[in-house]
């Protein structure tokens, strides 16, 4: 799959999947769902566990190894496999060697445990999958990304569709209108995923 496809599809509302024969479908749900940034929710036991230090958190140290995780994670709850394919593997790893796909990891030492990839376009962040090896470190890895969204001008979190795991961070169901409307939006920002935090 080309990666200005890939490019084309996000900036126009829609996503890939791969089904259960490897075809890969297109998407653009209606309701969609997204965090307002604004409203992310962080319980307090997570904070609590943010704060403690218990998980570094880095980014882009192992892109590959994260999606790979996020793949065999979707496997163990999936009888069909998983909607990464080896297709959208490679896709999104030669998206990431552009600069367009970042990880954001959580660690114990030197073991990767937790985190979640996505795609970064202007000022909106789309998130794909995440995972964990360690109870709470994809959590994490969530928190430090809307942290980082918050911190360079970021203005959209899509998370294609609303989870019940999701809902407890603030998730909600906007109507694709409102959701392209927000996504033009957003677009037409200039943000650094890996730049400096912005002054305040």
């Amino acid at each position: 799959m080309a990666s200005s496809l890939l490019v084309s599809a996000y900036i126009s509302g829609w996503f890939p999947m791969a089904v259960d024969d490897g075809e890969i479908r297109w998407y653009s749900p209606d309701p969609r769902g997204v965090i307002p940034l604004e409203q992310f929710h962080l319980p307090s036991r997570l904070a609590r566990l943010v704060r403690g230090g218990k998980f570094r958190v880095e980014i882009n140290r192992q892109f590959d190894e994260v999606i790979r995780a996020c793949a065999n994670s979707d496997r163990k709850y999936e009888d069909s496999g998983t909607w990464i394919s080896d297709e959208i593997m490679a896709s999104y790893q030669e998206l990431h060697r552009l600069g367009i796909a970042h990880s954001v990891e959580t660690w114990q030492d030197d073991r990767l445990v937790g985190g979640l990839y996505g795609v970064a376009l202007g000022g909106a962040f789309f998130g794909e999958s995440m995972f964990h090896r360690v109870t709470d470190a994809s959590k994490v890895a969530l928190a430090a990304l809307v942290e980082r969204m918050r911190g360079r001008g970021f203005s959209l979190l899509d998370i294609q569709w609303v989870t019940p795991h999701l809902r407890q961070f603030g998730a909600i169901e906007i109507s694709r209108a409102k959701y392209l409307k927000q996504l033009e939006k957003a677009l037409a920002v200039e943000v650094d995923f890996q730049g400096p935090l912005l002054p305040r």
